[in-house]
């Protein structure tokens, strides 16, 4: 049996990620978790979350959870998700912290996006739909059509250092990216248990993804 650990860490709320994890994967033995050991004994690793980048950092090395969460990266499959996207970067605008360090670049804040269309200010956070450009193939995006809409929220979006490392990109104003994948890693900015059947795909792709 394929054992899934969603990472606890106070942020979110994970439980409706282990909800979209189990519809798809109702063979799994899916396992929302603040334990290292249970993290580290998993099949296979997600790491979400949402608030503020100071906070995620302060509450994932009060638990214990930073080097677990290292070692998940560097060997299994690894699925981030709108904090756990950022955190994999050096630093974040937000609070002046660094992140976990796995890519080099930056986390930014949205500086008054602009509406190319109307020319009106564009509301921060960013959220709701919007559509994912699916800048190169990879096997999580199977069955997902280039464009397809998923739901965002939040105020900050990943700059990496490295183009390649980009697997996605979204509009608000100007474009971001909103998917990276490196090897075993994939990330995302928007929140594939709210956005639907395409999400549920995604979630689905992971689970059978052999990196």
């Amino acid at each position: 049996m394929t054992r899934v650990a969603i990472i606890d860490y106070g942020m979110g709320n994970l439980r409706s990620v282990a909800k979209a994890i189990e519809h798809v994967a109702p063979d799994a033995e899916v396992i929302v978790s603040s334990d290292p050991s249970v993290v580290a004994a998993a099949d296979r690793v997600v790491f979400p979350g949402q608030g503020a980048m100071p906070d995620c950092t302060r509450e994932l090395d009060a638990r214990g959870l930073r080097s677990v969460v290292l070692e998940a990266a560097a060997r299994k499959p690894f699925l981030g998700i709108c904090i756990g996207l950022q955190m994999l970067f050096e630093h974040s605008e937000e609070g002046d912290v660094p992140g976990l360090g796995l890519f080099a670049g930056e986390v930014k804040r949205f500086a008054d996006p602009v509406d190319p269309t109307s020319g009106g200010r564009l509301k921060v956070p960013h959220m709701g739909w919007n559509g994912v450009k699916q800048t190169r193939a990879h096997p999580m995006w199977a069955g997902i059509a280039d464009g397809e809409r998923f739901y965002f929220v939040h105020s900050y979006y990943v700059c990496p250092a490295d183009a390649t490392l980009a697997v996605g990109e979204t509009a608000y104003g100007a474009t971001f990216t909103s998917a990276v994948a490196r090897d075993n890693i994939f990330a995302v900015q928007f929140h594939p248990e709210k956005s639907a059947q395409a999400g549920l795909r995604l979630l689905s792709n992971f689970i059978g993804w052999m990196p």
